[in-house]
């Protein structure tokens, strides 16, 4: 019973520390939403475009107007002095809902801008994380190495001073040890320029330590290959953002059909009239000076010419748009397919190097068993600990491969 809660304890633990390694990563990508520029970009063009809406649905702005007479004309009760006017234009039914409509699809296409921007900003956070995740393993793996090469050549040290072994021995670990020097400050070096690319899109300070589990949890797709497929073609965001223009131009026709009909004038004309030295005019009759004439006008669209091209321009963007779908489609499906086979590569290779790296170590167990009893096979000891080193690199780049293969597909579904 003791064991048993114990092996829960150590399931529970692990369990834990995957959910904490996820819930920081989580923690990373809403600071790059929060803090991204080029997503703030995105965002402050989707809300221009928002505000569009409102202006193209106000009515004309009313005309009022004003005129002085530098020689009174004339009238039955008295000269013409001055007059003004007020009046205003209303297009055709339903044509500023339409226009409306227009700028409300660009507007949502830009939304989908944003969104595909916020999308491969996570999906470049995930892949950057899960490159420093494997860089660090191979700092910890080649340090660790060092310290065993170290060791060997202690005892290929005790050997030769035994008169058991060759020189030979020390000098190809010194050979080895070498090698693995000049391949850690290369790690070292990668990681810090992980590290700056990492936080350049946090868009946080470049020296800011990136906290990084020490064994990657295992993602995996929750739904079948086709399942995928056809939602990435629902609700893959470049897909969204093709059929709002689809929908913005066929709103498009809409207004050239509507801008080729007649417009509507109303208004109002004052005109301010002087006295009349006409004696027989009743003196309520003289200078009369309010004289209010309602107006009404409407536009004669003749020339149709202009309003037949509008009406085409919108049907060729229609129809450009849709052949953009089809082929941002095929491109998403090939894409797909791309990162799939990532994945499944991914899951074999996991499944292969943890074998290989078992079969390894116990081989190397083996050889250097014989080495410290017989003093043979040095050279396999150092060949068989090369294996080791590069299954436990391979092993740890799968499980980062892997997972930087989902979080593409998730980036092609939209998430």
């Amino acid at each position: 019973m003791k064991a048993i809660k114990t092996i829960y304890f150590y399931l529970f633990l692990f369990i834990s520390l995957n959910i904490n390694s996820q819930e920081i990563l989580n923690q990373y990508l809403q600071t790059a939403a929060t803090n991204n520029p080029d997503l703030k970009s995105k965002f402050s063009e989707y809300m221009a475009a928002m505000e569009k809406i409102p202006q193209v649905g106000a009515l004309p702005d009313p005309q009022l107007a004003f005129g002085y007479f530098i020689s009174p004309a004339e009238t039955r009760v008295g000269p013409q002095q001055f007059s003004t006017s007020i009046s205003q234009v209303f297009p055709w039914f339903g044509l500023l809902n339409s226009k409306e409509n227009v700028v409300s699809e660009i507007a949502k296409a830009k939304l989908e801008v944003f969104e595909d921007a916020k999308s491969q900003l996570f999906y470049n956070v995930k892949s950057a994380y899960y490159n420093l995740y494997f860089i660090d393993k191979g700092i910890g793996i080649t340090k660790e190495n060092i310290d065993i090469l170290n060791t060997f050549q202690q005892l290929a040290n005790i050997k030769f001073e035994s008169g058991k072994a060759s020189a030979v021995d020390e000098l190809r670990v010194e050979i080895d040890i070498a090698d693995l020097e000049n391949q850690l400050a290369y790690l070292q070096d990668s990681r810090y320029a992980m590290q700056v690319l990492f936080n350049n899109l946090l868009n946080t300070d470049k020296n800011e330590l990136v906290i990084i589990p020490d064994t990657l949890w295992n993602e995996s797709l929750l739904y079948e290959r086709d399942a995928i497929l056809d939602s990435i073609k629902l609700q893959n965001h470049s897909i969204k953002q093709i059929e709002h223009r689809i929908l913005s131009w066929e709103h498009q026709e809409e207004v050239a059909n509507k801008s080729g009909m007649p417009d509507f004038k109303i208004g109002m004309a004052y005109t301010a009239v002087g006295k009349s030295s006409n004696s027989a005019l009743s003196a309520s009759e003289n200078g009369k000076d309010i004289i209010l004439l309602p107006q009404v006008g409407i536009t004669i669209p003749l020339y149709r010419k202009k309003y037949n091209s509008m009406v085409k321009e919108a049907s060729y963007k229609m129809e450009a748009n849709k052949f953009k779908k089809t082929n941002r489609v095929n491109q998403l499906s090939t894409l797909f397919e791309q990162g799939f086979k990532d994945y499944r590569d991914g899951q074999r290779r996991i499944i292969l190097y943890d074998k290989q790296l078992y079969l390894s170590k116990k081989s190397l167990d083996i050889l250097l068993a014989e080495y410290s009893t017989n003093s043979k096979n040095f050279e396999e000891v150092l060949r068989m600990e090369r294996k080791v080193l590069k299954y436990e690199l391979e092993l740890d780049k799968a499980r980062a491969d892997k997972n930087a293969a989902i979080a593409f597909i998730n980036y092609l579904l939209g998430n």
